[in-house]
């Protein structure tokens, strides 16, 4: 029978702590095994919307693979890091607030997936048609394999966070911080934020920066929705 948190001495914290790394990281491994065997046609799904790469040095062959393996790995095995860290998390939590992370938990993986998807799908596709629409018998584009997968990589974390946006007015509005009537009247501030985000997670062209706000706009709409059903609980 498992020991509740406050039973637990600051050494068996660490040790459970301990065992959660462990299981955790031996799970990213194990799916990164299994994500390698399928890398050629990850990395050729991954470069479809430009077609074939460049590289300008001996490693960035392997270090593409190599970077797609650990985030392919990462990715498959998340739900079971986020279960570990429920398990360690869960001892020391009240009924409702142990409640209130199984149903964020869950929420928040599938926000993160779909950001993910929509940058891969429509956002990187737009972005790229639009940079590369400058290019000319003047300026011939040769992408690195490098830095196509930094610019898509960044592209999908960057949408998977934002796509968080419901999640986090519901939790502001669940704690008390936001009121619907609140999210409602700084609309207007909330839209320059928007801007600004965008303005910073996406390449300085304000198309890149428009496929990132117009959605978050969307979804902070979604959030004021689901504010409202939270509040009225």
């Amino acid at each position: 029978m498992r020991k509740k948190a406050d039973d637990l001495s600051f050494f068996e914290h660490l040790d459970e702590l301990r065992v959660r790394l462990i299981k955790s990281l031996g799970a990213v491994i194990i799916a990164a095994c299994f994500f390698y065997v399928f890398i050629d046609r990850t990395l050729a799904w991954v470069i479809k919307p430009v077609g074939k790469l460049v590289f300008t040095s001996p490693a960035d062959a392997f270090m593409a693979r190599l970077t797609l393996t650990i985030f392919g790995g990462f990715l498959l095995a998340l739900p079971v890091v986020l279960y570990q860290i429920w398990r360690f998390v869960a001892a020391g939590l009240q009924e409702k607030e142990a409640r209130t992370i199984l149903i964020f938990g869950p929420a928040s993986l599938g926000l993160f997936f779909l950001g993910g998807l929509f940058a891969y799908f429509v956002a990187v596709p737009m972005s790229m048609n639009f940079l590369l629409s400058f290019s000319s018998e003047l300026m011939v584009p040769m992408i690195t394999v490098k830095s196509y997968i930094s610019f898509v990589g960044s592209f999908i974390l960057s949408f998977g966070v934002v796509f968080e946006l419901p999640l986090i007015l519901m939790f502001l509005t669940k704690i008390g911080i936001a009121t619907p009537a609140f999210l409602v009247q700084k609309r207007r501030h909330a839209i320059v934020i928007i801007l600004i985000v965008s303005a910073i997670l996406t390449p300085p062209d304000c198309v890149s920066q428009l496929i990132m706000a117009v959605p978050l706009m969307v979804l902070y709409e979604v959030g004021v929705l689901v504010s409202k059903l939270t509040y009225r609980r």
